[in-house]
C-alpha cells in the first residue's frame, strides 16, 4: 500500500526527497555554512543559474527545440525588474519579479516564432538573434538604464514587507523560496499533459500534430515558459549576485554556459539542471584550487582556463554519444546500485521473522 501512496501526483519517495532537500536548504546549510563567500560566490549563483537551466531544459530537453539565447532573456528580466521597482511606487519585490518574468516571456514568444518554420541548428541560429537584439536594445535606449552613462547600474535593495534583505544569507533564503516554487511548478508541468505535449512534439512533431496537438501553441508555450524562468533567474542574478546591472554581464558566453549545464546535467531532467549548474560552477574552482595548492601557482591562469574549456568540450561529446541523460542518469545509476546492495541484506531478516 505504501508504494502506491501519492499526493497531487507525487509518490511517497518524491515527497520524502522534497522534504529532505528543503530541510537541507533551509536548516542544514545555514547551520553549516557561515562564510559569506560561500553564499555570495557559490550558493546564490548556483541557484540562479540552475533556475535558468530549468528554463533551457523545458524548451530544449522536453520540447526538443534547439535554442541559444537564455542570457538575453535573463537580461530582459533583470532590466525589467530594475525599471519596475524604479518607476512603480511601493511595488512588492515578488510582484516585480514575476512581472519581469512575463516581460521576458513576451520576448520568448517573439523569438520562438521561427520554430514554426525551421528546426535544428537553423533554429538555434535564429534564436541567437534574441541574445544580440535584447542587449542592443538595452544599450541603444537609455530609458532602460535610467539614462545612466556609467555603464554599470547599482541594483536596488530587495525589500519584502518593509524589511530589506541585504546580507548574503538573507538573499539566499529569498532565492531558495523562489527556486523551490518554480521547480515544483516545472515538475508538475513536465509530468502533466503539458509535458506530454512537449515530448510528443520533440519525438515526432508530424505525428503529434496528427493526434491533435497544436504545434503553434506547444512550441510557443515552451519558449514563453523558458524565457519566463530565465527572466526571473536574470533578475535574481542581478539583484543578489551581481548587485548591479550591466548588459555585458549577460553576454553570449553566459548563454553557452547555460547550454552546457543542460547537456552535462542531462537533457529532459529537472534535477539535471541543478547538477549541471553545480558542475559548471565548481569545476573551475577545483581547477584553480589544484593549480594554487598542488602546483603552487606554477600553472598560468590562462592555461587553467583552457583546460576547463577542453574538459567541458570533451564531456559534452562523451555525454551526447554515450549518455544523453547526462550526470542525472549517472547519479540515478549510483543510487540504484547502492539500494540494490542494501536491499538483499534486509530480505533474509524479513524471512526469518516470518
Amino acid at each position: 500500500m505504501n508504494s502506491k501512496f501519492s499526493f497531487l501526483g507525487y509518490t511517497k519517495g518524491d515527497l520524502f526527497n522534497f522534504i529532505a532537500l528543503l530541510a537541507v536548504a533551509l536548516v542544514v546549510v545555514p547551520l553549516l555554512v557561515q562564510s559569506e563567500y560561500w553564499y555570495s560566490s557559490i550558493l546564490i549563483p548556483w541557484l540562479c543559474l540552475a533556475l535558468a537551466a530549468i528554463g533551457q531544459q523545458i524548451v530544449m530537453g522536453y520540447a526538443g527545440q534547439l535554442a541559444l539565447g537564455a542570457a538575453g532573456f535573463m537580461a530582459a528580466g533583470a532590466f525589467a525588474c530594475f525599471n519596475l521597482i524604479l518607476r512603480v511606487p511601493d511595488i512588492p519585490f515578488f510582484v516585480a519579479l514575476m512581472l519581469s518574468g512575463l516581460v521576458a516571456a513576451a520576448f520568448g514568444v517573439l523569438f520562438g516564432l521561427p520554430s514554426l518554420r525551421v528546426r535544428g541548428i537553423y533554429l538555434m541560429v535564429a534564436t541567437l538573434a534574441s541574445q544580440f537584439f535584447i542587449i542592443w536594445m538595452i544599450d541603444k535606449f537609455g530609458w532602460f538604464k535610467n539614462y545612466d552613462t556609467s555603464g554599470i547600474i547599482t541594483a536596488q535593495d530587495i525589500v519584502i514587507f518593509g524589511k530589506p534583505f541585504t546580507s548574503p544569507q538573507e538573499m539566499y533564503f529569498v532565492i531558495v523560496v523562489v527556486v523551490t516554487l518554480l521547480t515544483i511548478l516545472a515538475i508538475n508541468m513536465a509530468r502533466g499533459s503539458t509535458g506530454r505535449n512537449w515530448m510528443a512534439v520533440r519525438d515526432m512533431d508530424i505525428a503529434a500534430e496528427s493526434m491533435g496537438i497544436s504545434l503553434l501553441k506547444t512550441k510557443l508555450q515552451a519558449f514563453a515558459i523558458c524565457a519566463f524562468y530565465c527572466g526571473v533567474a536574470g533578475a535574481l542574478f542581478a539583484f543578489t549576485y551581481l548587485k548591479s546591472l550591466e548588459p555585458v554581464a549577460f553576454d553570449i558566453k553566459l548563454s553557452f554556459k547555460i547550454l552546457f549545464m543542460v547537456i552535462l546535467g542531462g537533457l529532459g531532467t529537472i534535477n539535471g539542471a541543478f547538477i549541471g549548474a553545480a558542475f559548471i560552477l565548481l569545476f573551475p574552482v577545483l581547477l584553480n584550487s589544484i593549480g594554487n595548492n598542488v602546483f603552487h601557482g606554477a600553472i598560468d591562469a590562462t592555461i587553467i582556463s583552457s583546460i576547463e574549456q577542453v574538459v567541458f568540450g570533451v564531456l559534452i561529446i562523451v555525454f551526447l554519444i554515450y549518455e544523453p541523460l547526462g550526470m542525472a542518469k549517472l547519479w540515478d545509476n549510483i543510487k540504484q546500485r547502492v539500494i540494490s546492495k542494501i536491499a538483499p541484506k534486509s530480505e533474509p531478516l524479513k524471512q526469518k521473522k516470518t
